[in-house]
């Protein structure tokens, strides 16, 4: 089953790949990496960041419609 990636969806993998590497590192370390880079995690930079991978998680949730989409084409085809 193969689905088309829009540069949306790219970016948001990457935001979403980003935000899990940093929660890995809170929870195994301790240590939050984008409040580190980005002056702590009031600054306006890292709640901005915070919030895309927000985002970008929520428009993940679009990818499993448009598997199930493909799934159920006439004839079966992918």
């Amino acid at each position: 089953m193969r689905v088309r990636m829009r540069p949306l969806d790219w970016t948001a993998l990457t935001l979403i790949i980003i935000g899990a590497i940093n929660w890995g590192l809170v929870g195994f370390f301790r240590f939050d990496l984008i409040a580190t880079l980005f002056g702590g995690v009031d600054s306006v930079l890292s709640r901005i960041i915070y919030a895309l991978v927000g985002i970008s998680g929520l428009w993940a949730l679009t990818l499993y419609g448009r598997i199930d989409e493909r799934h159920h084409t006439p004839g079966g085809e992918l």
